[in-house]
């Protein structure tokens, strides 16, 4: 187990370098030292702890009263976990400084990453002020779940070309997705940056060719979701049914292999060719019975109860904690496997 050194420098103020700064590159432009981090919500507080157990310096913002002090337990609640996956060298929880405004945060980070409300006038009033405080080289990048960066951008004036979608997935701190979106006015050289960061910090970055409403992953889970509600609603199967069905079945494939990969070893020696033109058909007739819910007031109020009903009496804090301890060790083996 990784321990932290009992002599690594404590992170400093806006304006002032670190003695002992861990360099992640970052394409051509300078290594990212430091991050800030700007909302310091559930994803704000998991992408502080993952930058810090990098190594990295993290300077973070955010308006809510008390935000420092639930930020600080956040990352003392996620250090332990991060300590059994590894810690960088000088990674330590010290290293992190709060700001009393975006600005300050902003003015010597190396990369920000954002997390406000996902509300597109918030982020655009916000971003502007973001693209004005920080330094012309650092990649500003948003943890939107589904809005676009030419959206988000909108108003910035200085250099909106720095400004895309660096989409996790949740917890941060441990899932190595990141989808990165560039918007209209992105610059080819922030998104290399962008994806050279991620895959320096431990991060899986894929690009998304496109902007689309909820990006890739998301738009997938939307699609089970809906289809999940309908089932529930057309009383085909319980909240608990389906949870069971996806954890106990396709789920447990689906961690270790894409749907498309999956769908390929389905076909035996054929692979997904003979899936294709053997399955394809029926296949099709079940798109066309697929649900198309409203989540009325009524259909909430049944998932609601469904799920309670399904966790008998498990806390959410408790789940999050046997879940996180399993994403682990599931983390660990598939570093250990090679898979694609």
């Amino acid at each position: 187990m990784s321990t932290v050194p009992s002599d690594v420098p404590t992170a400093i103020p806006s304006g002032i370098q670190s003695d002992n700064p861990t360099d992640i590159p970052s394409s051509t432009a300078q290594p990212v030292r430091r991050v800030a981090i700007v909302g310091t919500g559930v994803i704000g507080a998991s992408w502080a702890a993952h930058f810090l157990a990098r190594g990295l310096d993290v300077v973070a913002t955010d308006p809510s009263p008390g935000a420092e002090d639930r930020l600080r337990a956040d990352v003392a609640a996620h250090w332990p976990t991060l300590d059994r996956v590894g810690l960088a060298d000088g990674a330590s929880p010290e290293r992190l400084v709060f700001a009393a405004d975006p600005e300050t945060a902003v003015a010597d980070a190396d990369f920000v990453q954002e997390n406000g409300p996902e509300r597109e006038d918030l982020k655009q009033a916000l971003f502007a002020v973001l693209d004005a405080a920080a330094r012309p080289d650092a990649v500003i990048a948003s943890s939107s779940s589904g809005l676009a960066a030419t959206a988000i951008a909108r108003d910035c004036a200085v250099h909106p070309e720095r400004v895309l979608i660096g989409h996790p997935f949740n917890p941060p701190h441990l899932i190595p997705l990141v989808e990165v979106v560039p918007g209209r006015r992105t610059g080819e050289d922030a998104v290399a940056r962008a994806m050279d960061f991620y895959t320096a910090v431990g991060k899986k970055p894929i690009r998304v060719r496109s902007e689309v409403p909820g990006h890739i992953a998301n738009r997938l889970q939307a699609a089970l979701w809906r289809e999940a509600y309908s089932l529930v609603d057309r009383g085909v199967a319980t909240v608990r049914d389906i949870d069971t069905a996806i954890a106990h079945g396709p789920g447990l494939r689906w961690a270790l292999l894409g749907p498309f990969a999956n769908q390929h070893l389905s076909g035996g020696p054929g692979g997904i060719a003979h899936i294709l033109e053997h399955l394809g058909p029926p296949t099709e007739a079940w798109w066309r019975d697929l649900g198309d819910p409203t989540l009325t007031p009524e259909l909430a109020a049944k998932l609601v109860a469904g799920v309670d009903e399904a966790l008998d009496g498990i806390g959410s804090t408790e789940l999050a904690a046997r879940r996180d301890a399993l994403l682990h060790s599931l983390l660990a083996l598939k570093a250990a496997a090679d898979l694609p």
